[in-house]
């Protein structure tokens, strides 16, 4: 019987090379699933929080504000100190630690007898969440195929912008039908079960996936997924992170002004349902997250940034003119292809431009800008808000985003006016 040549090994390490990489592997759903459950028990309680605060504590607007600003810049400080201890503590230890402290603070909430005893719980929840939401996303980027960094990052922050747009769905009505003791056991369960889903990855084959660099790809490969116009990473501080982490930053801004006065507006304008902002807002947000990473992959983050970002645009001028329940729903379908664009797309730049040993410090810069823009657009539309009313402030959400897009245009044009100015001088 005549056998088949068998192949030289050259050929089949290239055929492998060639084969798709694998995105969806045990310790990557895991993770991701551990993430949007991390998410979810903040988001339903962020969004509850402003009514709770107001009605217990008879705060103002300024106050409201605070408990979350306190929240995002401890998990800022927290994501700072998390960068520099995972190069001496496990990860995994540090994740736990995380994850209790987290968990031990929703479920005291409705402990605090004082607004100050409640800012200091939250300050720990921002201790807790900032580790665990440091070290997740580190966890994931090691072991997304760099080839298909835009695609994994899309969908493993489907996970977050899920979390952010049913969360305060969920948080209102059970608030309004419940109370605010049954929304925070919702949370503390939901934080309970992040232990289970995160045992999911912790086999031999996820251990050594997790702890591993990042899969090798063939150099053409490599070449064809960084963008013409960017060199390859250096070593050190990364200056071209910057512009993505002002960017984010400006995104976060807008929605700090959903998270913390929506329901409050809802009141302002007479929307009874007002937190069918936030399911609408998810249905978009699904359905742009899959096709937002591959068009990033293939053609570079303008393509996918400036649309989205007239989006978001869009999305507030309408919410700002908002009376009835229609333009309530066209505004959130709208945010949603915008902020669920952008995100992932901003995070996969980010992640692209840096080595892979650097992604940790990465991903807490990411996340940093993420809890800044939250913490300082609370206080900056809060201010806004008490001074002039609700509408008002969501315009001027409206003109952070439309500075948005005018930075996007600008670097697009500097980058090809470089390129031009290069090009000519290689001519002659």
């Amino acid at each position: 019987m005549r056998q088949e040549p068998q192949q030289e090994p050259n050929q089949q390490i290239q055929q492998e090379q060639e084969r798709p990489a694998a995105l969806w592997t045990r310790p990557f759903i895991a993770l991701t699933a551990s993430f949007f459950l991390l998410f979810l028990g903040l988001q339903m309680l962020l969004s509850s929080f402003p009514a709770y605060v107001k009605g217990e504590f008879h705060a103002g607007n300024v106050q409201v504000s605070l408990v979350t600003s306190v929240f995002a810049l401890a998990a800022i400080a927290s994501r700072f100190a998390t960068a520099a201890l995972m190069k001496r503590v496990s990860r995994m230890a540090l994740l736990i630690t995380g994850l209790l402290i987290a968990a031990a603070a929703t479920g005291l909430y409705t402990a605090a007898g004082s607004f100050g005893t409640l800012l200091l719980l939250r300050i720990a929840y921002g201790i807790g969440f900032g580790i665990a939401s440091t070290i997740l996303p580190t966890l994931v980027s090691r072991i997304i195929p760099v080839r298909r960094m835009g695609e994994g990052i899309g969908y493993f922050g489907l996970s977050t912008s899920l979390a952010m747009s049913i969360g305060p769905s969920i948080g209102l009505n059970v608030m309004k039908h419940g109370g605010f003791t049954e929304l925070t056991m919702l949370g503390f369960i939901a934080s309970v079960l992040i232990f289970p889903v995160l045992w999911q990855s912790r086999s031999k084959q996820s251990d050594a996936a997790i702890t591993a660099a990042p899969a090798r790809v063939p150099a053409q490969a490599a070449a064809k997924s960084q963008q013409p116009s960017q060199p390859a990473p250096k070593a050190g501080f990364n200056a071209k992170l910057l512009f993505p982490v002002l960017l984010n930053t400006m995104l976060s801004i807008t929605y700090s002004g959903l998270l913390s006065f929506l329901a409050l507006f809802g009141d302002y304008v007479h929307i009874e349902q007002v937190g069918l902002f936030f399911l609408f807002n998810a249905i978009t947000i699904i359905l742009i997250r899959p096709f937002s990473g591959r068009i990033f992959d293939r053609k570079g983050h303008m393509a996918v940034l400036i649309p989205a970002g007239l989006c978001v645009t869009a999305s507030m001028v309408l919410l700002s003119g908002t009376h009835a329940m229609p333009m309530l729903i066209v505004s959130a379908l709208l945010y949603g292809l915008g902020f669920g664009a952008i995100q992932p797309t901003i995070q996969a730049w980010m992640l692209r431009s840096s080595a892979p040993e650097q992604y940790g410090t990465v991903n807490s810069m990411f996340y940093n800008s993420t809890d800044f823009g939250v913490a300082i657009g609370a206080l900056l539309l809060g201010a806004i808000s008490a001074a002039s009313n609700y509408s008002v402030m969501y315009r001027y959400s409206a003109g952070c985003m439309a500075l948005f897009v005018i930075f996007i245009v600008l670097q697009a044009a500097m980058t090809t006016s470089r390129r031009r100015l290069k090009q000519a001088a290689m001519e002659s």
